[in-house]
Formats: C-alpha cells, structure tokens, sequence
C-alpha cells in the first residue's frame, strides 16, 4: 500500500472509531457516506471525497492527542482538502474543501434544510458562520466542484445512521490506491 493512502489507513484505524458528536463513530460515518455517493452512482473521486470528507477531524486528533476543542470551529474541511489534495488531487479534495460551505449554502437557499440537520450540526453551523449571504450564495454557485459538494454535503447528512451495514473502510483501500497513484503520475 503506498505510503499516502497508508497514512490514511492509520488514521482510521487510530482514530476513527471515535465518536464525533453523533450517533456513530468517525469511520460508520465514513463508509455510509461512500456507501450513499456509490449509489448515487458517482465517480471513484467523488466516493472518495465523501469517504474522506472529515479526514480533517482526524488529523486534529493526531496531532493534538485525542484532544478536541468542542466550542471552536477546526476547519476540518480547509485541514482535510489540504492533505488530501497533494494526495489525489482536486477532484477528491475540492468536494472536501466545500462540504462546510455546502452546508451554510443548503441552509440560505433551502428553507426546509435547516430542519434536517442534526443537532451536532446545527451547533457547528453557528461555528462555521452561519447560513451564507446571498453574494456568498452567488461565489458558491460558481464554484468549480459546486454541484458535487452540495451533493457530498447531503449524503453526510444522512449517513448516521447507527448500526447500518454498508461496505467496510477497507473495500475502498484499492480505489484510494488507483486515484493517488493517477494523481502522482499526472
């Protein structure tokens, strides 16, 4: 396994049966979301970006102990986009970098969005700046990977669901592999 994806592979298996303030833990909350882009029929990438969307948690985790700052804003999608970037580039971590956005978007254009959210979400959201003004909603919509964040950010939403059987992390391991070694030959 290359050295990237391994690196993945420990954070999970570290950290990702920690919970985060939801009903499941870190890597159920990871597979369901994949789990839910493949049958939406989306691309290796986009299954990918969902499966790893919150890799930003984890890598706060590592590198402050296990120790988490409840009352303040990570940016785990700015964290998560960043490394995930360098190791498959774009197309998995643009999705990432806009999932937060996604989520402040859906709750400005969509009067019945708000209601869907968690309460652990509801508490982020005033965390992450609240529903977005309406020149943020126009910068949004623009955005390259817009229609696939909105569409990650919708899958997150319902993917915690505890004790639901979805594919194992591992399944996706050999599609982690295929897209970071495209993306270092490219």
């Amino acid at each position: 396994m290359p050295d990237k994806v391994n690196s993945i592979v420990r954070l999970f298996e570290t950290w990702g049966g920690d919970s985060y303030s939801e009903l499941v833990s870190q890597t159920a909350h990871a597979e369901q979301c994949a789990a839910l882009a493949a049958a939406h029929s989306a691309d290796d990438s986009l299954v990918i970006a969902a499966l790893l969307h919150d890799l930003g948690h984890l890598l706060v985790l590592d590198t402050n102990a296990g120790r988490t700052q409840l009352d303040s804003d990570d940016e785990h999608e700015a964290t998560g986009a960043r490394e995930l970037s360098r190791i498959f580039g774009p197309n998995v971590a643009g999705p990432v970098a806009l999932h937060v956005a996604a989520k402040r978007y859906l709750c400005a254009t969509d009067a019945a969005y708000h209601a869907t959210l968690s309460p652990a979400s509801v508490a982020s959201l005033a965390m992450q700046g609240g529903p977005m003004t309406q020149p943020e909603v126009e910068r949004f919509e623009r955005s390259p990977r817009f229609t696939d964040a909105v569409a990650l950010r919708k899958w997150d939403d319902v993917a915690k669901v505890a004790g639901k059987a979805v594919a194992a992390f591992a399944t996706y391991v050999p599609v982690m592999e295929e897209l970071a070694q495209r993306w270092a030959q490219s």
